[in-house]
């Protein structure tokens, strides 16, 4: 979850949804509450842990920020260095979880279908927005956290490209490699309050809704390929506030007219590999957990 929410574009949701822990997680995140701190401060620690699942948060956290601390910085050298393959490996992965998440449907009707299209065309047009630069203040910081936090918990939906849109995602990340604190800490406390709330409409969504809740999880995945798709042509860049040419709008095109237009070698073959590759990991870790449960 740590290496895929580092990505722009790959949800760490996406992962937790593949690898069988999703509802798990959104439920102990909500069972932080006011009861856990009752039980804390009354003194009966053992209660408050098992009541907030706390083993699993807690495993759960050190991979991510394992992840992020080490695994991430590789991601992004080769995000960086081998681009459309990495999005080929995450398009196949991604398009065979959405598969996944649909076949979880026991019957599609005309509601579910109708909440599909929705989900997908809501991710589509959020993976079209063009990002932009502003200044990180301390409530934009704060902000940020809480939105990309509930971003990075929704399948198909990424927390880094969030921040990415709205301009923060290299303030953040410079702050993770220089260790600020402060910045890091206002990010942090957006995040604990934004998650807070959110995890309980998906628990409660999960609850009264489950079918159509995943049909609209099923077309967020559905719909953020657009982000994903390997092949893009940059048409506008833009100049951040270290100097550096970034992409600012960037167009999908064929792997043919991606080699005429860049001068790059469009890697199809190897790429095509990676989508099977990706989209082959998550149905074995689905035929794997199917025969543990």
């Amino acid at each position: 979850m740590g290496a895929a929410d580092a990505v722009p574009g790959v949800s760490g949701g996406t992962i937790a949804f593949i690898t069988g822990i999703y509802e798990e997680l959104i439920n102990s995140i909500k069972s932080v509450d006011t009861a856990a701190l009752g039980l804390l401060f009354s003194g009966q620690f053992r209660k408050a842990w098992a009541h907030i699942n706390g083993s699993f948060l807690l495993v759960l956290v050190l991979g991510i920020v394992t992840s992020i601390a080490t695994v991430a910085s590789s991601v992004l050298f080769l995000l960086d260095t081998y681009p459309v393959m990495l999005w080929a490996f995450f398009f196949g992965l991604i398009l065979a979880s959405c598969w996944l998440v649909m076949s979880q449907i026991d019957h599609w009707n005309t509601t579910l279908t109708l909440t599909f299209v929705v989900g997908a065309m809501l991710a589509y047009l959020v993976t079209s927005i063009t990002p932009t630069e502003i200044e990180p203040t301390a409530l934009a910081v704060f902000l940020s956290g809480m939105v990309a936090i509930c971003a990075m918990i929704l399948p198909g939906i990424s927390g880094s490209f969030i921040l990415l849109i709205i301009g923060m995602y290299t303030p953040v990340l410079g702050a993770v490699k220089a260790f600020d604190i402060q910045l890091l800490g206002l990010f942090l406390a957006g995040c604990v309050v934004g998650i807070s709330g959110f995890s309980r409409v998906l628990s409660w969504m999960f609850t009264h809704y489950k079918m159509a809740t995943l049909a609209m999880l099923a077309g967020f995945m559905l719909g953020s390929l657009n982000k994903i798709w390997p092949w893009k042509y940059t048409t506008a860049y833009t100049i951040n506030r270290h100097g550096e040419q970034i992409p600012l709008a960037q167009d999908n095109v064929l792997p043919l007219s991606y080699q005429a237009l860049t001068g790059e070698p469009s890697y199809l073959y190897a790429s095509l590999a990676l989508m099977v590759l990706g989209g082959a990991i998550v149905l074995l870790m689905e035929r794997g957990l199917s025969s543990d449960r």
